[in-house]
């Protein structure tokens, strides 16, 4: 029944597709994807792409971006305790059983992720983003290696006129969040810098959280360009509780992993993450001419890197580095709009590992030590047509290297390093757009998508280099429609896929709970996503209610195993493991006179298959939560807010973030039940 419900409430509300953009509903107008280095418009674009606005983020609660990011169709974001950030994006989690893999994710035009494929998003203090954009599907024609899509995170405070602000916020499980802030232009000059500092104690036992963030970010104009400067520096400390069996959790939800006969508990061995990075940008563009600029950004990063775990306390030190320029030409004329760009990004990450014995959180005896180096780059070329501002014509082309070296330092020492190249991949992107009428546009592309393993699967935890891992690729083929307004009222997007993947890499657990990863066969993933934002009721001055803003968005993925066994155990048919089969999300915001606003949200996740052979699940469950914000605008511009919400409003049994084929059946990792908070801010 919950199932039917979620269907025929998508029915009876297929005019409120949606998903918000910019700064509110209201300010919707023609939105760019700054993803992209031609800038196209939203409209117009052939990919499939969702713009997460600051207002938007700011209704949902702020110490994490996982609820506002799982707001958006074919994006599921999760976290297995305070701190622990997994993100797929039309697609499956087999490969990340902590941490962030097979997505590209870039800091304004800088790029988090790194050259083994990993991405340190928990580093982000979530207050800190005042925009997102995704690109859903592979997109590697542009951004390098991946099949999952492509996430940009924008710092910057670029629609609010506050120069300074403050915010306080505390909550249920010892929640306490501060963050301050500082935007300031002058004629050539702009300095951003912001800092937070967030703790709580878990609602787990061994759960806590504490992390210290600072972002810094100036910006010169000069008479023919731009420089840009980003400095960043975090550190953060997360328990990790483990996973537990569902009689454990429905016993006691709040307990660590326990201890078994033959390995200790989580709490007795501390087990946690300490990641100390810091990380540094510049970018400058120069225009040659009102048609022709180049662009050139030069980034690195540090960072210490420390798991205290069930069987091991793993060290990582880790350096990267890289480069990303392109030259852009492009026209616009009365009945013509092109625009051609050409360039290359590289990168390299060096990481020194090391296993320990763990004595209750202290290093030990060493178990085994390498050296690694993984190298990445890619050309890529882009051209875009607009004809008549009616039809839409994409190109794209990359051509993709990835290799790496490993030597053994103990126990069997190497006095050289093995190199290991992998096949280069072209990864071809092609789209057209057609603009039916004023208000509804058409689209289709096709792309290829193609990723290889990352560090941490070819040296997982286990302490053993699987130098046979094969990249995984696949086609995506989509089409959909968007429409919007003419008052811009109205938005929304409908878009049905096939991606087709091959030798994917998934993850396996020994008994020990040790993992490590094989190619084992391929996917079929078949999907449709809707969304739609918009003003039920139209803002108005007076009344009770002088608004009211809706959104919906809804999920559907078919997505199955082909050719896929282990062990000689078939599991070919069956269902992707880690992806529910519907999700819809659907939230309010009323406006009311004084300043007063309610902000509503639901998010229905049907049941998610917890191994391959799908013999375990998780239930289905709906997630609401609410938040009441009051702002009292005093002179010179003060804005004051004070806000208080709920989470989980039901106080439902869940695990947001469950641990995928998992020894002894330990796959739950239960989220807090209803849970509150309050802030006050000050923006000057």
């Amino acid at each position: 029944m919950k199932k039917a419900g979620v269907l025929v409430f998508i029915a009876m509300s297929c005019a409120c597709m949606g998903h918000a953009q910019n700064d509110s509903i209201r300010t919707l107008g023609e939105v760019t994807v700054n993803a992209y280095p031609s800038k196209p418009l939203l409209l117009h674009s052939a990919s499939s792409v969702s713009i997460i606005g600051q207002e938007q983020i700011r209704d949902y609660t702020n110490q994490s971006l996982v609820p506002v990011m799982n707001s958006v169709p074919g994006v599921r974001m999760e976290e297995r305790s305070p701190g622990s950030y997994r993100l797929s994006i039309r697609g499956s989690l087999l490969r990340s059983p902590f941490g962030i893999r097979n997505v590209k994710i870039y800091l304004d035009e800088f790029p988090l992720t790194d050259a083994g494929g990993n991405t340190y998003l928990n580093l982000i203090n979530a207050g800190s983003i005042h925009a997102i954009q995704i690109i859903k599907g592979p997109d590697g024609s542009m951004f390098g290696a991946n099949t999952g899509g492509v996430i940009l995170l924008d710092p910057e405070n670029r629609s609010d006129s506050a120069i300074a602000g403050v915010s306080i916020k505390t909550g249920s499980y010892g929640l306490f969040d501060e963050q301050l802030s500082f935007d300031k232009k002058w004629k050539r000059y702009s300095l951003s810098i912001d800092q937070s500092y967030q703790r709580s104690d878990g609602y787990r036992e061994n759960s806590a959280l504490q992390r210290n963030y600072l972002h810094a970010i100036q910006k010169w104009n000069y008479k023919k360009g731009s420089v840009k400067l980003l400095l960043l520096g975090s550190h953060l400390h997360y328990e990790t509780p483990g996973g537990l069996t569902l009689l454990q959790a429905e016993a006691n939800p709040r307990q660590a992993r326990l201890a078994t006969a033959t390995l200790p508990g989580a709490s007795e061995q501390k087990a946690g993450i300490y990641n100390t990075t810091a990380y540094a940008g510049i970018s400058n563009e120069f225009h040659f001419s009102p048609i022709f600029k180049h662009v050139l950004t030069l980034f690195g990063s540090y960072t210490d890197f420390k798991n205290p775990f069930i069987t091991n306390y793993e060290t990582r030190k880790e350096q990267s580095s890289g480069v990303r320029t392109y030259f852009e030409l492009g026209k616009k004329w009365t009945i013509l709009d092109w625009k051609w760009d050409l360039g290359v990004e590289w990168q390299q990450t060096k990481s020194r590992i090391a296993n320990y014995d763990n004595n209750s959180g202290s290093k030990g005896e060493l178990q085994a030590s390498d050296n690694l180096k993984v190298t990445q780059n890619f050309i890529f070329t882009q051209f875009s047509l607009l004809i008549n501002k009616r039809l839409g014509l994409e190109a794209a082309l990359s051509l993709n290297q990835y290799f790496y070296h490993f030597k053994n330092t103990f126990p069997d020492p190497q006095e050289a390093f093995t190199r290991r190249e992998l096949t280069p991949q072209f990864m071809p992107r092609a789209g057209i757009s057609y603009r039916i009428i004023r208000q509804l546009v058409w689209r289709a592309s096709v792309s290829k998508g193609y990723s290889p393993p990352t560090l941490a699967e070819i040296r997982p935890s286990n302490n053993t280099i699987y130098s046979d891992l094969q990249s995984e690729s696949g086609w995506n083929y989509e089409t959909g429609f968007r429409f919007k307004s003419l008052n811009h009222r109205w938005y929304g997007d409908v878009a049905v896929f096939r991606f087709d993947l091959q030798q994917a890499i998934v993850r396996r657990v020994d008994d020990n709970g040790v993992e490590y990863f094989v190619n084992a066969g391929g996917t079929n993933q078949t999907g449709l996503e809707l969304q739609l934002s918009g003003e039920l009721v139209r803002h108005q001055t007076q009344g009770f209610i002088r608004g009211l803003d809706v959104q919906n968005s809804f999920t559907y993925s078919d997505f199955t195993f082909t050719n896929y066994s282990i062990d000689a155990i078939s599991y070919s048919g069956n269902k992707l493991t880690g992806v529910p089969k519907f999700v819809n999300v659907t939230s309010l915001k009323l406006f009311f006179p004084l300043g007063f606003s309610l902000f509503f949200s639901d998010n229905y996740t049907d049941k998610i298959p917890l191994n391959d052979g799908n013999s375990a699940y998780a239930s289905s469950y709906h997630l609401f939560c609410s938040k009441l914000n009051w702002e009292y605008r005093l002179k010179n511009n003060i804005r004051f807010q004070v806000f208080a919400g709920v989470e989980n409003i039901l106080d439902v049994f869940y695990s947001l973030g469950n641990d995928l084929n998992a020894a002894g059946g330990r796959y739950y990792n239960p989220a807090p039940g209803r849970t509150y908070y309050f802030g006050i801010q000050l923006r000057i």
